[in-house]
């Protein structure tokens, strides 16, 4: 939490939020390769924080509470870390869960880690008119509020998909890097501008 706090007292770089608005990471998804087969029957009779159902899912979920996450580890020795709010979170947490496999005596390394999403959101603070939104943006937009009340907007550089909400909250994820999150926002910023709803 203290790293959102800062972020939210420094002033925002005009030259890279033009906008005034930086978007907050809400999860990061990563993936390293621990190089090994493991026993998965083993680690969840071993150790504390996991569960294994193979009959509903092919692999351990594992959490921890520093950073607050939670790992799926497959058997091929893939393992996929979720819940984390910034990239050095993400890292910091799939290395601890790659000791803790060490330590139940498999011979873990920390191949490939790699971020394979990041999912940002933030509030312009303004309602927006979706309709004429998905209207003029046809060829990345889609809406239909019966099934989901957001407009899903598919951005093609970077390639991004937002998620935009009448009431002005807009949720990003797909992107690798975090700048890909606020290039897209600053992208879209203008377009949603436009299509303010006018407070009556």
């Amino acid at each position: 939490m203290a790293e959102q706090g800062l972020e939210g007292s420094q002033p925002v770089d005009p030259i890279k939020h033009p906008s005034g608005i930086v978007p907050t990471l809400q999860n990061i998804v990563s993936t390293v390769n621990l190089d090994c087969k493991l026993d998965l029957k083993a680690i969840a009779l071993q150790a504390r924080n996991a569960e294994y159902n193979p009959k509903r899912f092919a692999a351990v979920i594992m959490r921890i509470r520093e950073p607050k996450t939670t790992a799926l580890i497959f058997a091929s020795g893939k393992m996929v870390c979720t819940g984390a709010k910034s990239e050095q979170q993400s890292k910091l947490a799939a290395r601890k869960y790659a000791r803790i496999i060490q330590k139940l005596g498999f011979p873990a390394k920390f191949k490939d880690f790699k971020i394979q999403n990041i999912v940002g959101s933030c509030d312009v603070k303004f309602p927006i008119r979706l309709e004429g939104l998905a209207y003029s943006h046809g060829a990345f937009s889609s809406y239909e509020p019966e099934l989901f009340p957001g407009l899903i907007y598919r951005m093609k550089q970077p390639k991004i998909v937002l998620l935009i909400f009448v009431s002005g909250k807009i949720v990003l994820t797909g992107a690798k890097v975090r700048e890909e999150t606020y290039t897209a926002f600053e992208n879209i910023y203008p377009v949603l501008t436009e299509f303010r709803k006018n407070q009556q």
